[in-house]
């Protein structure tokens, strides 16, 4: 025991420092162990990846870049952010990549201080059809600084309506064209969006922060030959810590970095750094690509269960991770299911479907992703579980005690972080 390398606190010392923390840890793993996760913007890391985030780096002042820092002592915090930034090209074929962004958002912020100036105008997908927030809303950065057009999905079909981007695009001319949503399940065509952006001479940003892990594994298209600038995070699919990243060509490499330190950030988290270049190095492992298949076929496979219940999955089903469900033929809303289903212990969020006639804080649909119970080893039976068990409790809400039995019994058989502490 005593030639082991320390790398950081352990579970025991926090115990006895603050048993008050140390109990809301232990409450949190209780919960995890003891619910079915559905939130599509989520995953488990690996213990390495914890490893890393708990880590002696956290203590690191390193302002500015590898071999550019703006404090002493980053020699060793420079290693870490190079193989980082090196896996990630790898991984994705990127000319640059920035790995120090805190989040999704703050890498978005970066991204159009970049390339645009306030008062610019923006075409991009409106967060009712399953945009996000910092693509327009007008309660963040992104709507009030800037001309922001959106686009949607058909009525019909619930598809990007391609034909209505490029008119937009070709009527409002503008600057940067932002493709990428949070809550649109179907494949995105980076080629048509390249297409239009080149039309009216545009920049291209593609905002795959949750869609990114399925993109390391190529089970879905990437975005990166197509994009001027791909914004992402690293703790959805990608299981990575939580943090953000920007990729981009060689041409806008300068003026990403300047955008992100100094204009956005200081200094970057090398522990949250470190931990990035252990998921980049484990998204690079042919096992990766197995599990990002499999959260696509998950996903399919829970669509199309959950449509045998009643419930109809928006655009008829999903390409990537997420499914989007549209609740009004059972009569429940958004909000109504997603109190139904916690006090069950199923995971999911309320969500808006397109044309929502609801408002957000109560909504017509809800959101299921497949990152979490694929982490845990859950193939297509356990899917059809999940629709049953999902569907029963949203309809009757005296169903709760018999399904929270019922998911007891599947996470018992499909337990994360398995290790005692």
């Amino acid at each position: 025991m005593g030639t082991e390398p320390y790398y950081g606190p352990d579970f025991r010392l926090l115990s006895s420092e603050d048993p008050e923390i140390a109990g809301v840890l232990l409450d949190e793993l209780d919960r995890l162990r003891g619910g079915i996760q559905l939130i599509a913007s989520e995953s488990f890391t690996s213990p390495a990846v914890l490893a890393a985030l708990g880590s002696t780096l956290t203590n690191k002042y390193a302002e500015g870049y590898p071999g550019r820092r703006y404090y002493a002592g980053c020699e060793v915090v420079d290693r870490a952010e190079r193989i980082a930034v090196d896996r990630a090209k790898r991984l994705f074929g990127a000319d640059h990549v920035n790995v120090q962004p805190h989040s999704g958002a703050s890498a978005n912020l970066a991204a159009y201080a970049a390339l645009l100036q306030p008062g610019d105008t923006v075409l991009a997908m409106a967060l009712s059809h399953g945009g996000h927030l910092t693509h327009g809303s007008r309660v963040n950065f992104s709507g009030r600084w800037f001309d922001v057009v959106a686009y949607g999905v058909r009525r019909d079909t619930e598809l990007i309506d391609y034909d209505e981007v490029r008119e937009l695009a070709l009527r409002y001319e503008p600057k940067m064209i932002i493709c990428g949503a949070t809550a649109y399940p179907r494949e995105i065509d980076f080629s048509a969006f390249r297409g239009i952006a080149d039309e009216v001479g545009a920049w291209l940003m593609a905002d795959v922060a949750h869609t990114v892990g399925l993109m390391a594994g190529k089970a879905i298209p990437s975005a990166v030959p197509y994009a001027d600038v791909v914004t992402f995070t690293t703790h959805k699919a990608l299981r990575g810590p939580r943090g953000g990243g920007i990729m981009c060509t060689a041409e806008l490499a300068a003026k990403i970095d300047r955008a992100v330190f100094p204009f956005v950030q200081g200094g970057p988290l090398m522990n949250a750094v470190a931990a990035k270049a252990v998921a980049f190095g484990e998204a690079l492992r042919p096992e990766f690509a197995e599990y990002a298949r499999r959260v696509v076929s998950n996903a399919r496979v829970l669509a199309d269960a959950l449509a045998a219940e009643g419930m109809r999955p928006v655009s008829g089903g999903t390409d990537s991770h997420l499914v989007l469900v549209d609740l009004r033929d059972l009569g429940v809303s958004g909000a109504v299911a997603e109190q139904r289903c916690q006090a069950a212990g199923i995971t999911l969020n309320r969500n808006a479907i397109p044309y929502d006639p609801e408002p957000p804080t109560v909504t017509s649909g809800i959101r299921v992703g497949t990152p979490c119970v694929t982490t845990q080893g859950m193939g297509p039976e356990e899917m059809k579980e999940v629709a049953s068990m999902t569907a029963q409790v949203i309809r009757d809400p005296d169903a709760v005690p018999e399904t929270r039995r019922r998911v007891a019994e599947l996470t018992r058989a499909h337990r994360i972080y398995p290790s005692e502490l």
